[in-house]
């Protein structure tokens, strides 16, 4: 039996040791207090100041110091998310995905943001806001997820999360909601690229369900930006499965009328 589960535990050794970093990180944050904690997000933060001085490493190091709270509340669900798409993907495909929405998605907010700051529609003080965590990277793996999913559902499952993403950015109105619907375009995106995944088993499908609850709360985790994204969701994806449908219900019967075409023309010189 341990052998068992150290087999699997190999299988997810990206998931396992990034979790084990973020609970070690978090662990030493609450002994030192919140003075320190304070300190360590500041310095760690890709805000616009960080960045504009060359901290180039806040890239890397924001994505293991978690936001304020408890961590036990989310860490479940970020387990689950990064292991099913390294069990899907493996650990190579799976870190790339992270990296591109971690990064990628950071360095077009702080473009948007200068942009912002420059014309005067947002205040200086912007520019110090505290923005760590590990939401862009996680969301860029939700999405990615999408050339793993079935091609019967892979519409309704992309007009799904980009309506979640969407109301959430307009809900929220804040730069940081706004980069989790960028990381998950991002994330969509890469997936593309990445070939066939490895197959479905009850296990997966397990962490699916998890996973896809805890994005859904990374994206809208207000109170009314809830209700209206489980509406505009529902609402798109059946519009976009119809949708659908209907082209390949469209090119199957033009290809069938194509098919007797041919076989009529033939059968005429036949005849002939």
């Amino acid at each position: 039996m341990v052998y068992r589960i150290l087999c699997g535990l190999a299988r997810v050794r990206f998931t396992v040791s990034y979790v084990a970093a973020l609970v070690a990180v978090s662990t030493a944050l609450l002994i030192l207090g919140p003075q320190v904690q304070a300190q360590v997000a500041q310095r760690a933060s890709t805000n616009l100041h960080n960045l504009a001085h060359g901290n180039l490493g806040t890239l890397f190091g924001s994505a293991f110091v978690a936001e304020p709270g408890p961590i036990y509340i989310w860490l479940p669900g970020l387990a689950c998310l990064l292991a099913l798409a390294e069990l899907l993907w493996h650990s190579t495909r799976l870190i790339a995905a992270f990296l591109v929405g971690h990064i990628g998605a950071t360095l077009l907010v702080a473009a948007g943001l200068t942009a912002a700051v420059e014309f005067g529609w947002l205040p200086l003080s912007i520019t110090r806001a505290t923005d760590v965590g590990m939401s862009y990277g996680a969301v860029a793996v939700l999405g990615a997820l999408t050339a793993a999913i079935p091609r019967r559902w892979r519409p309704g499952w992309v007009g799904w999360w980009i309506s979640v993403g969407l109301v959430g950015a307009i809900v929220g109105a804040d730069f940081t909601d706004a980069g989790h619907t960028v990381a998950l375009i991002l994330g969509m995106l890469l997936a593309t690229r990445f070939g066939r995944p490895a197959r479905w088993t009850v296990t997966r499908y397990g962490l699916l369900t998890v996973s896809v609850a805890f994005g859904f709360v990374v994206l809208a985790h207000s109170g009314w930006a809830i209700v209206i994204a489980l509406a505009a969701g529902a609402l798109t994806a059946l519009a976009v499965d119809r949708i659908d449908r209907f082209r390949v219900i469209r090119m199957s019967s033009v290809a069938l009328t194509a098919g007797q075409s041919t076989l009529g023309g033939c059968a005429s010189r036949l005849t002939a």
